[in-house]
């Protein structure tokens, strides 16, 4: 009798000890874990997953808590992209967050199955989704049709610095994606009487020979066509406006933070906030294929006054007026 109540009170002790153990184990395979794809290295990333991050807590996600990331980085090269993407299916993540259509692509090809969040450029162009109603398959997201504003980048730019007469191009031929945004380019070229001159990336080393070509054009301004590789190597770019005294339009305000002149383009961190909408949705059972892929519908005019005073250059004051912010 005294060894059996004795074994039952040791029993009664180890369960209660080792029952909150079990549920903290329970509770950590439960929490979903999102792959987190990017294209460049860790430090322009940073300017994603802040407001990404910022996004899931006001859905009630926080991350260490009921929700993980696995967040990856081809630090610009494209075997290594497809390497990551693979690694994260075979890490088994709950959903991968692409960030850019070449890693959207990588990632579809690596599943078909895992859902897939991306923010990319024309989803129904590049094939990654039959429509943007109806996306079909394991991808949705936000889809952004930067050729649509290529021609407003180039008037503002032609404002800002009325003497310019012939604009470089710089953009990456390779990304077949960015070809309607040359085309566009060109057509708003054709009307403010500006004579444009392609220059063409495909790969990290070609940088400091487009530089190079830039200046051999005599160029008065420069275009960044933004997407993951003249993304990754805005700084290098912008040394070469500096180094050269050249006015730089783009896309996106990274590039205006980093020293260029002016960008024009979608409110970048608000659709950076908007794929935890997605992520959430997903995550609480929906399917990617039955969430429509959406088009931003606001757009900021940024521009760097530090800079232009460093080149000398006055800006109009409507255009000021204009400007969403002003970095002085």
């Amino acid at each position: 009798m005294w060894y059996s109540a004795i074994g039952c009170l040791i029993t009664l002790a180890l369960t209660i000890l080792l029952t909150p153990l079990a549920a903290e184990g329970q509770a950590a395979a439960t929490v979903p874990r999102i792959g987190f794809l990017f294209f460049a290295d860790p430090a322009p990333a940073a300017h994603v997953l802040e407001p990404f991050r910022h996004g899931l807590r006001e859905r009630h996600y926080v991350e260490g808590q009921n929700i993980a990331i696995e967040d990856r980085y081809a630090e610009g090269s494209p075997s290594r992209l497809r390497d990551l993407a693979v690694e994260l299916v075979q890490h088994k993540v709950d959903l991968i967050v692409a960030m850019g259509t070449p890693v959207a692509q990588a990632a579809q090809h690596a599943t078909r199955t895992i859902p897939i969040v991306a923010y990319m450029g024309d989803a129904v162009e590049m094939g990654l989704v039959a429509s943007l109603a109806w996306p079909g398959g394991n991808l949705t997201g936000v889809s952004i049709q930067m050729a649509e504003t290529a021609g407003k980048r180039l008037e503002l730019l032609k404002e800002a610095v009325p003497q310019a007469s012939r604009v470089a191009v710089l953009w990456n031929a390779a990304n077949p994606n960015k070809a309607l945004e040359w085309q566009e380019t060109q057509s708003a070229a054709r009307a403010v009487g500006v004579t444009l001159q392609s220059v063409e990336v495909r790969t990290p080393d070609d940088f400091a020979g487009a530089c190079a070509a830039i200046t051999r054009g005599h160029a008065d301004a420069l275009i960044t066509i933004v997407e993951s590789l003249t993304l990754t190597h805005r700084s290098q770019i912008v040394d070469c406006t500096t180094q050269h005294r050249l006015p730089m339009m783009a896309a996106y305000r990274a590039f205006v933070e980093a020293g260029g002149l002016m960008s024009y383009g979608v409110k970048s961190r608000d659709l950076y906030r908007h794929l935890a909408v997605y992520v959430t949705k997903i995550l609480q059972g929906a399917k990617p294929a039955d969430l429509p892929v959406e088009q931003p519908t606001t757009f900021e005019l940024i521009i760097n006054l530090k800079t232009a005073k460093a080149l000398g250059l006055t800006i109009p004051p409507p255009l000021l007026i204009l400007a969403d912010e002003v970095i002085q």
